[in-house]
């Protein structure tokens, strides 16, 4: 019986005495951000699966996870042994929760979750298809504690402040325009749960979560009144006078829920219900506006001439670490040094943190080779640690924080001589990378409806990915963020001038390679004319793709062009920044006309 059966097991016995007969445990927090703070991992304990993002269900006779296709191989391996089911979620033949719940469970039964980690909207529609079966939905079943002994605490990472040089903006003028809007929308308040949001209101960042340098808090703003509920641990007399000086008191973080409950009834607080945890919105009641998109997220997505400025510097420097670290790589590999995944994710650490700014890695960098690669989130371990050699493909998705920007950056390298269908694979999807970044599209545009210009090519060949084509970035936040993204399912949320989204097409071959490439590109204005404004996108990741695994022959002129302008760009901006002849020299081979 492995670790998870056992604790499982005693769940299910804490299951029996309550009379639940299910229980959802989603990977999650109270902030409903994508990466938690080991405090939260409550899903990860319970399962031993680690992605980013997957829901386990327990009933009394089974155990079942759920996660979307960039873990399926991942969720099927880690799951092996635990008695846990793995469910491919988005895929036709599989159920959604509700419904395998309401296939299984009788009516009469009690489903227990608990409110503080579901939004609102998520809530409801589990409780309302539940009943449909005749189902309760308990939303107070919270026995973590009981059975999680060693239970990380809640971080108590100092907070620092995120200075204006490189913001942009101050804290006062970012609340003052949230409330502004807040007041648009017939609100006098305002309450923020998401942690990006809070760190780029108040310009101040921590180390609570791995790669995202956010705080756990809440934030509640109003003319009269602005309160960061944080724990006092993570304040210094410095973080203090700051909060002080914009007008920002401090509560104890455990004090949000009294606080809002003892707002005055005629109270209006503006929240984003998508964002914000059944409970709170719940606590609130008759006093929320309810909105699709937190005006805080939306302003935070659209980057001011500061930022901009500081993510092209970051770009450049990134670029410099690269060029190092994949030289260093090519040597190795050409001497026949022992090298392996996790020796990758050392080289570009290595190279990163020599840069000025570096705070830390952006995510955990996944180096995949051979039939890795076809893992999309994959994470080398001791166990899985391959060994690289002269031949196959290596997929490397990595990114860096610095303290002027954020980046995101996927290459696909051959180490040997590539094969024509490798050739063919990767030319495939950078047609589509090159359609997608040099599209122009009119204002208002979604995501949704740019996503298939960038498969269009590998749906034509009949291959496919099932990952969104593009995110959002953040500004020294998180690496992915809202309220925009490309991608086949539609979000509401237009891409504006000055948000910065990710251009990653890919086709992945279980158990032979994985192919990605990516850059992030910075919506921009391109024209005006009687039909209205359009956009484009500005490439600002600067590194060369490998070269050796275009197949010109299924390359138009204009594709073969954009390549070699790009490169030139690249070669423009790095070779300046670089030390040494040999690393010029690596990058002008490296950069060279394809033809």
């Amino acid at each position: 019986m492995s670790i998870y059966t056992e604790r499982i097991e005693a769940l299910r016995g804490l299951m029996k005495e309550a009379g639940i007969a299910a229980v959802i445990i989603p990977q999650a927090d109270p902030h409903l951000g994508e990466y938690l703070a080991p405090h939260w991992q409550a899903r990860r304990w319970f399962s031993g699966f680690s992605g980013s993002a997957g829901d386990l269900v327990v009933t009394l006779e089974a155990a079942l996870l759920w996660t979307d296709s960039r873990y399926f191989i991942q969720a099927a391996d880690q799951l092996q042994g635990s008695g846990i089911e793995l469910m491919k979620d988005g895929l036709e033949e599989t159920p959604s929760i509700t419904a395998y719940l309401c296939s299984t469970l009788k009516a009469g039964d009690k489903v227990g979750v608990d409110g503080m980690l579901f939004s609102a909207p998520a809530l409801q529609n589990m409780a309302e298809a539940l009943a449909k079966c005749g189902i309760a939905l308990d939303c107070h079943y919270d026995i973590v504690d009981k059975l999680w002994s060693d239970r990380p605490a809640l971080p108590d990472g100092k907070i620092f402040i995120h200075e204006e040089k490189y913001a942009g903006r101050s804290a006062r003028e970012k609340m003052a325009d949230i409330l502004a809007s807040a007041e648009e929308e017939g609100a006098d308040a305002v309450f923020i749960s998401a942690l990006d949001e809070i760190a780029w209101t108040l310009n101040i960042r921590s180390n609570d979560v791995r790669h995202t340098p956010v705080a756990t808090s809440y934030l509640y703003l109003s003319d009269n009144q602005k309160v960061l509920f944080i724990s006092p641990a993570k304040l210094t007399d410095e973080t203090k006078a700051y909060l002080e000086s914009q007008g920002v008191a401090t509560r104890e973080y455990g004090d949000a829920a009294a606080f809002l409950s003892g707002l005055p009834s005629g109270c209006k607080v503006l929240i984003a219900p998508a964002h914000t945890s059944g409970a709170v919105v719940d606590i609130l009641g008759g006093r929320s506006v309810k909105v699709t998109v937190s005006p805080a997220a939306v302003m935070k997505s659209v980057k001011n001439d500061v930022q901009l400025d500081g993510v092209r510097n970051a770009m450049i420097r990134d670029g410099v670490a690269l060029v190092k670290a994949f030289m260093e790589l090519e040597e190795r590999i050409k001497k026949g040094e022992r090298t392996t995944e996790t020796d990758v994710d050392t080289l570009l650490h290595k190279h990163r943190s020599a840069q000025p700014l570096f705070f830390e890695e952006s995510f955990g960098t996944i180096a995949g080779y051979g039939p890795h690669g076809a893992i999309v989130h994959y994470e080398a371990t001791a166990e899985t640690d391959s060994v690289l050699a002269p031949e196959g493909l290596l997929l490397v998705d990595s990114g860096a924080q610095y303290l002027d920007g954020t980046t995101d950056i996927t290459r696909t390298i051959a180490l040997g001589i590539p094969t024509e269908q490798e050739k063919r694979d990767f030319t495939l999807v950078m047609k589509g990378h090159i359609a997608l970044g040099t599209t122009v599209f009119p204002s208002g545009t979604r995501g949704a409806q740019l996503d298939a210009i960038a498969r269009q090519f590998l749906w034509k060949n009949g291959l496919s990915y099932l990952h969104g084509t593009g995110h959002g970035v953040g500004h020294f936040l998180s690496v992915h963020e809202g309220p925009h993204s490309i991608r086949l399912n539609n979000v509401e949320a237009p891409l504006r001038p000055g948000s910065i989204t990710s251009n990653e097409p890919g086709v992945y071959r279980e158990g032979v390679h994985g192919i990605r490439c990516e850059n992030l590109v910075l919506c921009v204005p391109v024209m005006e004319t009687e039909f209205g404004s359009f956009l484009g996108f500005e490439t600002l990741t600067m590194f060369p793709f490998d070269r050796t695994l275009f197949d010109l022959s299924i390359m138009t002129a204009e594709e073969i062009a954009w390549v070699d302008s790009y490169h030139a760009k690249v070669r423009e901006l790095l070779s300046p920044a670089l030390n040494t002849d040999a690393e010029r020299a690596w990058l002008a081979m490296h950069t060279l006309p394809l033809a």
